[in-house]
């Protein structure tokens, strides 16, 4: 990480899915890495997602989808950030997304995908090795 700056990541559930207790904690293993933490809440649409990234200055959001509209909501917030002009954002996620799908979400902009089982250890890693600060 660059000094003088930690990365920021915003950590959202878009859509309808009104299970959050993944999202919290990456969130909070995110923050316990040392990570700066937004926690956007549940049942964001992707306008709120994106606006809160912008207003946070982040480098970075994470996406929890588990409702089966992953494909429509990731590619949904690359558009918003796109039009806004962060596509510098980075976008992961993780859910209930399958095999088939992740191919086809990493070619719309999603840099990785978590699936269950994930390890926390593995996304911060992850975060840590693969995002810098955009801004300072």
């Amino acid at each position: 990480m660059t000094p003088g700056r930690t990365v920021r990541v915003v950590v959202a559930k878009p859509g309808l899915d009104g299970h959050d207790r993944g999202a919290k904690i990456v969130a909070r293993a995110l923050r316990d890495a040392g990570l700066e933490v937004i926690y956007g809440g549940l049942h964001q649409s992707p306008e709120e997602v994106v606006a809160t990234a912008i207003q946070e200055d982040v480098d970075a959001i994470g996406l929890s989808i588990l409702s089966g509209a992953h494909t429509y909501l990731f590619g949904r917030v690359l558009d918003l950030l796109r039009e806004q002009g962060a596509a510098d954002v980075i976008v992961f996620g993780g859910g209930i997304i399958p095999p088939e799908d992740v191919q086809q979400l990493k070619a719309l902009g999603v840099r990785e995908i978590f699936t269950p089982g994930a390890s926390t250890r593995d996304i911060v890693a992850y975060v840590r090795e693969h995002i810098r600060p955009v801004r300072t």
